[in-house]
């Protein structure tokens, strides 16, 4: 593993210095040259789920389909909304935004005695192996995210920004960064405040955010494929989180248009388990959301008419 990191070091250096660096100097952000070498990491990260995408799960998904591809311009919307997010776009315009807020308020904590704290530390000599670190800060945080979708479908003005990605009913690999901004923002803002209560460092939360974006993005995959009677229990599958997807089911209580639901993890099953959301049925279902069905509510088509409307329907106009 020295060897692949040591590459991937090497690249990030190099790409750095040919291009991120000059054109920083050229826009006078050169005050800001640590920010810029991290988001090169994430950029290069991003093109790597791009590329195990295409050559890996793309040919999954033309192998064993759960359904035939019949709405290829849902899905090339859908390719626009992973290009965002996994290239660093959407993580550029949050640095200019949100980043130096949460920048200040962190410091001001640090200045007024409240020290960093480091959840590894709990442990002696765990903070000294990076990989047993590195497992403690994931069940972390996928703890933290399995709560944080939970609170995605249990209030409803949160629903209304995420029913988008519940929306698409035609799933595929490229659907796990459909969602609306203002729910993205909100999301990752609590992130970034569990990260600095933990005490994740910078390293750690690429490659715990980096793991948990490719293992979604094949969870969302229009593959017919679970894990088996023990591996599902294990970590979530494509089968596991399409039923959370599915209509009537995932999203839902008792098949009524309310909140509820089941399978929620993120990562790991575990969660569902231990708090009564699990489902492991062996079935496939149609997605999407009751109401397209019922009351024909409209989510858009492309990019700028699903955010308009996502705004629309928070404000409850929609």
């Amino acid at each position: 593993m020295d060897w692949l990191g040591n590459l991937f070091s090497t690249v990030q250096q190099w790409l750095f210095e040919a291009a991120v660096q000059p054109l920083m100097f050229a826009l006078g952000l050169g005050n800001l040259l640590e920010d810029g070498y991290q988001a090169t990491a994430w950029f290069m990260v991003g093109l790597i789920q791009i590329m195990i995408l295409l050559a890996v799960i793309g040919p999954l998904q033309r192998w064993r389909p759960v359904e035939p591809v019949t709405d290829r311009a849902t899905i090339r919307t859908d390719m626009l909304y992973t290009v965002i997010h996994r290239l660093g776009l959407f993580r550029v315009a949050l640095f200019f935004t949100l980043t130096p807020w949460f920048d200040e308020a962190f410091g001001a904590l640090r200045t007024a005695g409240y020290g960093t704290f480091h959840l590894d530390q709990w442990w002696p000599g765990v903070s000294d192996n990076a990989l047993v670190s590195l497992l403690i800060y994931l069940v972390a945080f996928d703890f933290a995210a399995y709560w944080i979708h939970r609170g995605q479908h249990q209030f409803g003005f949160w629903w209304r920004l995420h029913s988008l990605h519940h929306a698409q009913r035609q799933m595929t690999m490229w659907s796990d960064n459909r969602n609306h901004l203002l729910d993205d923002i909100l999301v990752d803002s609590l992130m970034v405040i569990v990260a600095h209560l933990i005490g994740v460092v910078p390293g750690q939360f690429i490659a715990i955010v980096a793991l948990t974006q490719l293992s979604e993005s094949f969870q969302h995959a229009n593959v017919r494929l679970w894990f088996g009677r023990f591996g599902e229990r294990l970590w979530v599958s494509p089968r596991f989180h399409r039923l959370h997807h599915g209509i009537g089911i995932g999203h839902e209580s008792a098949g009524r248009n309310t909140v509820g639901g089941h399978n929620f993890g993120v990562l790991l099953p575990w969660w569902d388990m231990l708090f009564g959301t699990a489902s492991f049925e062996p079935r496939y279902d149609p997605t999407g959301v009751r109401d397209q069905l019922e009351q024909g509510r409209d989510y858009g088509r492309g990019f700028w008419s699903q955010q308009w409307l996502g705004v629309k329907r928070l404000a409850g106009r929609a």
